[in-house]
């Protein structure tokens, strides 16, 4: 940690907090009372399917911290990743639009600079605002390298006060970069994160400071390696699937940890910590990753988009329960916004979620706007129970399923449901010629895309990566790609 840097930032940040919007409130009887901030984390599991919970009764995965959040808060059972893929939900969480429109098309396109996020959005209203973890909105594939500090898309351009970070999928012993520093890390790496998040949210409770803080795992993502203990309760299974599994022992683990330094540091209950994964599940993983569902990670059916995810906020959410409304990543920013009351100028527009606040309040029966889906070519929009999925690139071939009584997609009522089928694909289309629209760069100011979309590429392909080749390439991580690349 570099804690003069945190302490000036603090400081900085209550000042602006202070004098915009103020933490002391005259209430109508003259009595001076504290408009105290709730806290924010957002924490991301990496490939995690919406089985794989205890909570989903899953045949071999106990997931008790997990449990224990889904016991106390709000349980989402309809909850979707914005997109099948890692980046492209990613980017719908940051600006609370569909992927496609902020540029990032597909795993490791990078995210626009123009696009406005709710870090920059909470930075701006006060709050200290950390990323710990796996960023892969900078447009690096392959395995997770440390951040260049003068990277333009690093989590410090997007609104990131303070980060540890890395351009992608991370695992055990990682190398990562504090703001541009690398540092070599031992043990788990859904632990080690949780560990430095934990020293920033700490610094920011000394400071009596809001914090919004940002936990993505690299967990379970291959390639798997967990320790022997976590992977000891699957010794029947073959590999990868013990060491898939392992992985979410400890990962599950880290959020017991984080859950209770919260409650030490006296802050758990003001603090909205908001959990999901970040697509479905992968198949060559044995038990079943997605419970049922169709399809996996990579695909626009339930199993590729519905994923787990938990609100717990025990100021807000003092009665568990189960939701089963419709819910998406692009809800994650307008929610935010609503709660901490942002101005409407701190997000672009269109936005493609909505509030989630009334739903944390009390159950709603119906969403009022559709979830539209697009990836790699394929569409889907999900209208509460009716889903009409386009699952070819470039064909104009539909599905229609009613997702309450097909949850696993196995009934295709284009034919039978006519009527219904012409609404969903009107809207699908409508959806498309909008997205269409901010593709073209037609919501920002300048009325394109500045600087043009320079699309993904793999850090060993990358001359600013180059003078750390000699010291990384025989990093167990990194070995494969360096040997690709010499063999081409």
């Amino acid at each position: 940690m570099k804690p003069v840097l945190l302490l000036t930032i603090s400081q900085l940040r209550l000042s602006l907090s202070l004098f915009l919007t103020g933490l002391v409130i005259i209430v109508s009887n003259g009595v001076e009372c504290l408009a105290e901030k709730p806290n924010i984390i957002l924490v991301m599991a990496d490939d995690m399917g919406w089985g794989q919970t205890g909570y989903y009764n899953h045949p071999v995965l106990k997931t008790p911290n997990l449990d224990e959040m889904a016991a106390n808060g709000l349980r989402f059972d309809r909850f979707y990743a914005g997109a099948p893929n890692c980046s492209p939900t990613r980017a719908t969480v940051m600006t609370g639009r569909t992927n496609d429109r902020t540029g990032v098309l597909n795993h490791g396109v990078p995210l626009r600079p123009q696009e406005k996020t709710v870090a920059q959005a909470l930075q701006a209203a006060g709050y200290a605002t950390g990323h710990f973890g796996k960023w892969h909105l900078n447009g690096y594939r392959g395995a997770g390298a440390p951040i260049l500090g003068d990277d333009i898309r690093s989590p410090g351009r997007f609104g990131f006060d303070y980060w540890l970070s890395v351009t992608n999928f991370f695992d055990r012993d990682p190398i990562m970069s504090r703001m541009g520093e690398f540092e070599e890390f031992e043990g788990d790496s859904s632990e080690i994160i949780v560990d430095e998040a934990v020293k920033f949210i700490g610094q920011q409770v000394e400071e009596s400071q809001p914090f919004f803080t940002v936990i993505w795992y690299g967990t379970p993502h291959s390639p798997f390696v967990a320790s022997d203990e976590d992977r000891s309760a699957f010794h029947e299974l073959k590999d990868p699937s013990s060491h898939h599994y392992g992985e979410l022992v400890a990962m599950d683990r880290s959020i017991g940890t984080l859950r209770k330094e919260l409650r030490e540091l006296g802050v758990a209950d003001n603090t909205l910590f908001w959990f999901c994964s970040d697509n479905g599940g992968l198949p060559e993983i044995r038990p079943d990753t997605v419970g049922g569902l169709r399809g996996f990670k990579g695909t626009v059916y339930e199993g590729g988009l519905r994923v787990p995810a938990i609100i717990e906020w025990p100021n807000e959410i003092a009665s568990a329960r189960v939701t089963e409304y419709p819910a998406c990543t692009m809800d994650i920013f307008p929610t935010i916004s609503d709660i901490i009351g942002l101005p409407e100028g701190a997000r672009i527009t269109p936005q493609d979620g909505v509030s989630l606040k009334p739903l944390i309040e009390k159950e709603l029966d119906e969403r009022e706007k559709p979830i539209g889906f697009r990836h790699t070519g394929r569409s889907a929009l999900i209208d509460n129970d009716w889903k009409i999925v386009a699952p070819k690139k470039d064909a104009d071939v539909y599905e229609l399923y009613n997702i309450e009584n097909d949850p696993n997609e196995t009934q295709n009522l284009i034919k039978e449901s006519p009527q219904v089928a012409t609404r969903m694909i009107q809207a699908l289309k409508q959806f498309h010629e909008s997205v269409d629209q901010s593709i073209a760069g037609q919501d920002y100011p300048e009325g394109e895309v500045v600087p043009a979309d320079p699309g993904p590429k793999t850090w060993t392909e990358s001359d600013e990566y180059r003078p750390y080749f000699d010291d990384w390439k025989d990093r167990p991580e990194y070995q494969r790609y360096f040997q690709k690349k010499k063999s081409k």
